[in-house]
């Protein structure tokens, strides 16, 4: 029976950024856009459904970490892994244990997400959530898994940048604003390069096992390269909006935690010389975020 300290190593924590960070954006766009609407904020409208989608981004994010560690431990991929710890390819759970983890933090997610739109009366939103719990399970998972076909940085993107970044600010506000749109596309961005550094690393393993991921599908130099680029556009892409809220500025501040790991992933590390990396994307996403957030509330 797996402890409770390798259930919370097989949630991957390090990935949890990319949880967080759509929904504080999101609150910052939904806050900015509310000022600048009715000249100020109403923080009992916003708090509490900025923490439901939080739970529902917590909890859809864990439950794709189970289910890709069960359907990549059942599939054999993670029997030769260099990267973090996995329950099911470690063999310390059981596959039907973690798939039942798996299916309740979706659960969980699809929950929060109906307690969340009930509040909102955006009911059509509902389709979306449903299309984002079926992506987080399919992204491994499933008789075509997209994981497999080199599509799941494009999900990332959509789910954890467009989608969260925008759903978040949609269900608070009710109303559509641009500023959500560059937040949103930043965001995803930086879910994407952490994914990329999983898929990065694992290259030589999953080209072994079929899994032709979008790194196996660049090869090393396009995936090296491709992770600088959505690692840096964040910044370029914050510009347009410095100009109706100078103080956005801010995210100019987490520029420097983006050299180290762009530099390390360039000069060509890897294996477990990419675990480091993994962290510091993940710092970067969230710095970024709370940054973003921070300058659209001044």
């Amino acid at each position: 029976m797996a402890s409770l300290s390798q259930w919370v190593q097989g949630a991957r924590p390090r990935t949890l950024p990319a949880a967080l960070a759509p929904v504080a954006a999101g609150t910052g766009v939904a806050a900015w856009q509310l000022e600048n609407l009715h000249g100020e904020v109403d923080w009992a409208l916003v708090i509490p459904r900025a923490l439901l989608a939080l739970a529902v981004s917590f909890s859809l994010q864990i439950g794709v970490n189970y289910a890709n560690d069960y359907s990549d431990g059942i599939r054999g991929t993670d029997d030769d892994r260099v990267g973090p710890f996995r329950l099911t390819g470690s063999g310390a759970a059981r596959p039907t244990t973690v798939k039942r983890a798996a299916i309740v933090s979706l659960a969980l997610g699809g929950l929060f997400g109906l307690v969340l739109v009930a509040l909102a009366q955006i009911w059509w939103t509902l389709l979306v959530g449903a299309a984002a719990i079926a992506a987080a399970w399919s992204y491994t998972g499933g008789k075509k898994p997209y994981g497999y076909l080199g599509l799941g940085e494009l999900f990332v993107f959509v789910f954890f940048g467009l989608v969260a970044v925008g759903g978040t600010a949609y269900t608070i506000t009710g109303a559509p604003t641009w500023v959500a749109l560059p937040a949103a596309i930043a965001i995803g961005l930086l879910a994407v390069a952490l994914m990329l550094t999983n898929n990065l690393r694992d290259i030589p393993t999953d080209a072994l096992s079929g899994k032709k991921t979008l790194a196996v599908r660049l090869g090393e130099r396009g995936t090296r390269r491709l992770y600088a680029a959505v690692v840096l556009v964040p910044f370029a892409l914050m510009l347009p909006v410095m100009v109706v809220q100078w103080p956005v500025a801010l995210v100019l501040l987490a520029l420097p935690l983006a050299l180290f790991p762009v530099r390390t992933v360039l000069r060509g590390a890897a294996g477990r010389a990419l675990i480091p990396v993994l962290g510091a994307t993940g710092r970067l996403e969230l710095v970024f975020s709370l940054l973003l957030l921070s300058g659209l509330l001044l």
